[in-house]
């Protein structure tokens, strides 16, 4: 059986024993009914990461024996997807639980004009990002921006390389065939796609348009065949 991973956003370095949060001992004590002497891998989503066993199991305060701290650097490549808000709320969850598990460092809402609905609900997808982190036994957490505008975006000074997805004729590349920096920022558009007003503007501020197959994807399709395919290239 795997040892499960727990997140506490606090956890401090070099101590001997750590009470788990309320949220953490619930779950290590009611859901999986463990004991003590069980062991159980405890990270701050920046890094840090803890062996621990537990030492006392209760359902409020189970305090565990922690080993010597691991700290692993951010892994590479550095992805940034910056995505549309999508009609259905529960579609944006799904691509963020997705996007978490592929191992993407941030995601930006974006809105532009032709995105229809904005449903930012900041805890509950910060906790489905934990949930895919510790699902996938990752240590780094996905950065979840605040939503932010397409045009503030575009003419912000980043690192590495910026892409922009879309449906509209015209050169476009294969992500396949670029030459990628261990940075990538990528936008995805609405349904809808953006307008080529935007495009243009886009292609103005240095991005370069790709494409991402022969077939039309939704938003949050599109969002994670990005995902996957700048993660491992």
């Amino acid at each position: 059986m795997d040892i499960p991973y727990f997140f506490e956003a606090d956890l401090p370095v070099n101590p001997v024993h750590f009470t788990l949060s309320p949220e953490t001992s619930k779950h290590c004590v009611q859901v999986l009914r463990m004991q003590p002497g069980e062991p159980i891998v405890l990270t701050n989503g920046a890094g840090l990461k803890y062996d621990a066993v537990i030492r006392t199991a209760d359902k409020k305060q189970t305090v565990v024996t922690l080993s010597s701290p691991v700290f692993l650097p951010r892994p590479e490549p550095v992805t940034t997807i910056a995505i549309s808000f999508v009609k259905n709320p529960s579609r944006m969850e799904w691509f963020l639980e997705k996007a978490a598990e592929t191992g993407i460092s941030a995601v930006y809402p974006i809105i532009a004009s032709r995105t229809e609905r904005t449903h930012f609900k900041a805890e509950r997808w910060e906790n489905i990002i934990v949930s895919a982190m510790l699902q996938s036994r990752q240590v780094w957490k996905m950065q979840l921006h605040q939503p932010v505008e397409l045009d503030w975006l575009i003419r912000q000074k980043t690192t590495g390389l910026s892409l922009i997805a879309h449906c509209s004729n015209g050169v476009k590349q294969n992500i396949q065939s670029l030459d990628l920096p261990k940075e990538r920022l990528i936008l995805i558009g609405p349904e809808g796609d953006f307008t080529p007003e935007e495009i243009d503007a886009a292609l103005h501020f240095g991005f370069q348009p790709v494409t991402l197959g022969n077939t039309r994807l939704r938003t949050e399709t599109a969002g994670l065949a990005a995902a996957v395919l700048l993660q491992n290239l």
